[in-house]
């Protein structure tokens, strides 16, 4: 309501009739390669993640994003055609299941535990790294975005200025106990409010793959969650271990140079040991 003077179920009320002009926005937006300055700020709500936490420790606190309407409808129109050019090159990561239809934890889940019954299946044992990141949406460099936008999925010329738009000159207040502070600019990162910031993120670490498959082991995402794991006979748990520890040492040099950071209180390995019936 802060950003937005006319509600927004005033706006749906009236659909039909503001249909037209909505979509000249939308369309001279995405045409020009530019998203308005006045579309690029948020303001932020600190809530509680959880009834009972500390309310004066940062941590127990979930930002959420307040947006502007006309600025939401852009993006999912972005959004939409960016998720088209994706499926239709194949270009989507292909295991990573966050952000995507048809995806879900459950299907994260359920790639990993049916590679490691199909490995009881042959007397393999799994070895697991379970990675997490600490505030990854936030830290994303956007100059480096933008240039694995251009070389790694091919987007340029219009689509890229509005990409460009859309991550530059973003500001942002604090709305707390009825006050508002001051405005201030976001440098780095991706919202993770908008349908479109999970999106970029997927594709800014989509590289992530390849340094995992070097090492031998495979990989599959959800978000900033990763699970690197291996299968391997009994008696090479010993070069299992080695192969893991080497693939989380170039994970983690990636991961620094892409501007991101693992968690340690996010991060575990375990190992399992199946019978097969």
């Amino acid at each position: 309501m802060l950003l937005d003077p006319v509600p927004t179920f005033l706006l749906r009320e009236s659909i039909d009739l503001l249909l037209p002009y909505v979509t000249r926005m939308v369309n001279a937006s995405l045409a020009q390669g530019r998203l308005p300055p006045s579309e690029r700020h948020a303001i932020v709500t600190p809530l509680l993640k959880k009834p009972g936490l500390d309310v004066s420790d940062m941590s127990s606190y979930r930002p959420l994003s307040n947006l502007s309407f006309m600025s939401k409808v852009v993006k999912r129109a972005e959004t939409a055609q960016l998720n088209d050019y994706l499926l239709i090159n194949n270009l989507i990561p292909r295991y990573q299941s966050a952000y995507r239809k048809k995806h879900s934890t459950e299907t994260a889940l359920l790639r990993v535990w049916s590679d490691t019954l199909n490995a009881a299946d042959t007397r393999q044992v799994t070895l697991l790294g379970l990675l997490g990141l600490s505030s990854e949406f936030d830290c994303v460099d956007q100059d480096l975005l933008l240039q694995r936008l251009e070389h790694g999925f091919g987007l340029a010329d219009v689509v890229l200025r509005w990409i460009n738009s859309f991550l530059s000159d973003r500001t942002q207040q604090v709305a707390y106990a009825g006050e508002l502070s001051t405005t201030r600019p976001l440098l780095f990162g991706v919202p993770q409010s908008s349908v479109l910031g999970p999106l970029l993120y997927i594709l800014y670490t989509a590289e992530l793959e390849q340094v995992v498959t070097r090492h031998g082991m495979r990989l599959h995402q959800y978000a900033d969650d990763s699970q690197l794991y291996i299968h391997v006979t009994v008696s090479d748990t010993a070069v299992a271990v080695q192969c893991l520890a080497a693939c989380v040492s170039e994970v983690n040099h990636w991961m620094r140079a892409s501007r991101l950071r693992i968690n340690p209180a996010k991060t575990e390995v375990c190992g399992w040991v199946l019978t097969s019936n």
